[in-house]
């Protein structure tokens, strides 16, 4: 794909971007607004940003071709639909064209509004839900995006893999995409950002299948949280939301936890951490009849 020689005859394409504060949604379309400029396009983009809070909606319009007037774009008239959180997705898909590219990360980031019961884990959130999409009729491609990050060492990636699927489903050069990444990530993570995006290119889409509200395993004995203080800022976003008050500031620029075994799961933390610093983890269950 190309915009040099063909004014007027190359249709204006919308992409919108969705998600919540942290995910680096702004900046995943700011690499795409690079590329079609470099590749000859007019570019327009537009969005709502400074949720970095985590739990904020954040989206970004973005519009290209030969002649763009608006980076808006209406209900169902976006090509394509980029959402970094399964909610997100849900929410902004009449935008999507009812023939429309939907690419959908499986996270699922679950606001305190939607915490019912931190105990019994009952929540205010849409389950994964293959029935949810059936009015789409375009391709819908979900990944474990933020899955995949992890196991690249750097959760912070996860939207610069979201960004080499669509960029395996439209037609800009492999360079382009590269030179935007390299302008514009932060310094020093470059590399990263571009093996995160080779892998969002042949990342195999995952197969939706219903699945209900998470149950802890019985006999599991508890929960442990894992804080990277190398990430870790001492925001104490995490310390206000914890519902059993087991974490503060261990005044050394960082969180750290004062209670481990008051740990329920709810993952309020880990959700809400706008650094990715913060992961719960399952201690495994207790076989039936033994003690621990």
């Amino acid at each position: 794909m190309t915009g040099e020689g063909h004014e007027g005859t190359v249709p204006t394409r919308g992409v919108l971007f969705v998600g919540v504060g942290g995910q680096g949604v702004v900046l995943a379309s700011t690499i795409l607004g690079e590329v079609a400029v470099a590749a000859g396009f007019q570019v327009k983009k537009s969005e709502v940003h400074g949720m970095a809070k985590r739990g904020g909606v954040v989206f970004s319009h973005l519009r290209f071709g030969a002649e763009v007037h608006s980076p808006l774009i209406g209900l169902g008239e976006a090509d394509a639909l980029v959402a970094f959180e399964w909610a997100e997705g849900l929410r902004w898909l009449p935008y999507l064209k009812h023939d429309g590219l939907l690419v959908i990360d499986l996270a699922r980031i679950v606001p305190p509004a939607a915490q019912r019961d931190h105990r019994a884990w009952t929540l205010r959130y849409p389950d994964l839900d293959p029935g949810t999409l059936a009015g789409h009729h375009g391709p819908v491609v979900a990944v474990d995006a933020r899955g995949t990050a992890v196991r690249l060492g750097s959760p912070h990636v996860a939207n610069t893999i979201l960004l080499g699927v669509l960029a395996a489903r439209l037609e800009f050069p492999t360079a382009l995409w590269e030179e935007a990444i390299d302008r514009c990530v932060p310094p020093g993570t470059a590399a990263v950002n571009r093996h995160a995006f080779h892998e969002g290119r042949t990342l195999e889409p995952r197969a939706l299948a219903r699945t209900e509200r998470w149950v802890p395993p019985r006999g599991a004995p508890g929960w442990r949280v894992a804080i990277a203080t190398a990430w870790c800022k001492a925001c104490d976003i995490c310390v206000r939301v914890c519902p059993e008050g087991i974490l503060r500031p261990d005044g050394q620029g960082a969180v750290e936890v004062t209670a481990p075994e008051r740990c329920t799961g709810c993952r309020l933390c880990e959700w809400l951490c706008p650094d990715f610093a913060i992961t719960v983890h399952a201690r495994p269950a207790t076989p039936a009849g033994v003690e621990r």
